[in-house]
């Protein structure tokens, strides 16, 4: 079937959930993963210097777990018991998993990427050249960039619903510190850098306080950003208190070399990582 016909299978069968029954209906459903599992669909891509959200694609990895049966699967010395089984052929691909890290069938990950004992879950994708370092997760549909560093400990949110609901997205060459937290879609532009300890949330205040005057964005991290966690203070009934906010502080030069222009900003920003 063609994405068109994929598509229509999967949204009908979202809309009245009896035609899981029907083979036809099933047989898109197993097609659809089967496609994210080998890259050839994507949750979210870039269409005309946009993210485009593809919500029947959502729509069949939660139809995928009424399909799906509970099963046990031994690896070794592990044993896991899930609807889902975990990604197989890691290295006709050219992906490194270190034990215990796991990456679930119908995730995405490209030649030359590393998953530390991390983990990447359904719907997901990975760029090429990109570390999932250790205790790192990569939520379900986020769609993380090529040459990426997730360090130690960073949470990267899924979101499957509402299908509509864009995932959390992060740009080629970000780097992103220990035990940062980004959920509720948001996206970092490409090649920003999150110091340690930063989290965003679709309602969190990201404060450019690199010029005169503070410029204040939602959701977003504008590209080559170097940002760092924040305190801005509120008003309440009970009294005043600090609200945690990320601060853009300065801007990654636009240097060719990824590797030079990280260790530039890091230095002379100061960003523990």
């Amino acid at each position: 079937m063609n994405d068109e016909a994929l598509r229509a299978k999967i949204e009908e069968a979202f809309a009245e959930r009896g035609k899981l029954e029907s083979p036809e209906h099933a047989k898109a459903i197993e097609e659809t993963i089967a496609r994210l599992d080998r890259g050839e669909l994507r949750v979210a891509e870039p269409i005309d210097g946009a993210w485009v959200t593809h919500a029947w694609i959502k729509q069949a990895i939660l139809l995928y777990f009424a399909l799906r049966n509970m099963e046990t699967t031994v690896v070794g010395p592990f044993e896991f018991h899930d609807k889902i089984p975990l990604k197989k052929n890691l290295a006709s691909a050219g992906v490194r998993v270190v034990p215990p890290g796991v990456i679930r069938y119908g995730a995405f990950v490209e030649r030359g990427a590393i998953i530390m004992p991390g983990y990447v879950n359904i719907g997901a994708r990975v760029g090429a050249g990109t570390m999932v370092d250790t205790w790192a997760t990569v939520g379900s549909c986020a769609q993380i960039g090529r040459d990426v560093h997730l360090s130690g400990g960073v949470g990267i949110g899924g979101v499957l619903e509402p299908p509509a609901a864009s995932p959390v997205i992060i740009e080629d060459g970000a780097f992103v510190g220990s035990r940062v937290v980004v959920v509720d879609g948001v996206r970092v532009g490409a090649e920003a850098v999150l110091g340690a300890g930063v989290v965003l949330t679709a309602t969190t205040a990201i404060l450019d306080v690199s010029g005169p005057t503070v410029v204040e964005h939602r959701g977003i991290i504008p590209p080559r950003s170097v940002v760092i966690p924040g305190v801005r203070q509120k008003k309440f009934p009970a009294g005043e208190f600090g609200v945690p906010c990320a601060l853009v502080i300065g801007k990654r030069s636009e240097s060719t070399d990824r590797k030079v222009s990280l260790n530039q900003a890091l230095r002379d920003f100061s960003v523990p990582v």
